[in-house]
Parts: C-alpha cells; structure tokens; sequence
C-alpha cells in the first residue's frame, strides 16, 4: 500500500506501520502452520503524524520517516483496516528500532 493511497492521517507523535508478515519457516527448513507463527514485530512505516506538541508550542521532529522499517513491540500499537489492508498505529515511543540496510 502506498503512503499517498493511505486514507488515513495520524496525529501528534502516532505513526502508520504495515506489518511485515513473520517467516513461514525455521532457519532449520520446518514449515510453520498458521497456528505457530508470531505476531509481526518488524514493519514498514506508511504515514506519520506532525509530532508531539511541546510546551512551547513547536512540534518535536520524529526520528523514522515514511518508507524506513522499523521493529517495534509485540503487544504495542492498535490494528486496524484500510481499504482491505491490516496496519498499526502506534506512537513513536513504542517503536524499538530502526532496520538500517
């Protein structure tokens, strides 16, 4: 899904992640069932909100950008659909880690 197909915009410091779907087997070669598999933890940010507003009145920059994959926590975040499409909105605070390539 394309960022600028996205019909949704977050707010303050949220971000718009699609998940990456988890492996269907084992560095071993075993295949998975559909039962095994982990929640996705890994993504690839869709859309950003403006960023937290300060006391001051500015707002506070976001340190990932739309397009960068990121790995964030199990449990975080809310799943939602868009146009057919799961994705998770979750703040930045919740996101651990930015995938360098």
């Amino acid at each position: 899904m394309a960022a600028k197909n996205l019909k949704i915009r977050p707010l303050d410091d949220r971000v718009v992640v699609e998940p990456v779907e988890a492996e269907e087997r084992t560095a071993g070669g075993i295949v998975l069932p559909e039962t095994a598999k982990e929640k996705p933890q890994r993504g690839h940010v869709l859309a950003l909100g403006p960023g937290k507003l300060l006391e001051n009145g500015q707002r506070s920059p976001l340190a990932v950008a739309v397009g960068d994959e990121v790995i964030y926590g199990k449990y975080s975040g809310s799943d939602i659909e868009v146009d057919g499409h799961e994705v998770k909105i979750l703040r930045e605070s919740d996101i651990l880690a930015k995938v360098l390539s």
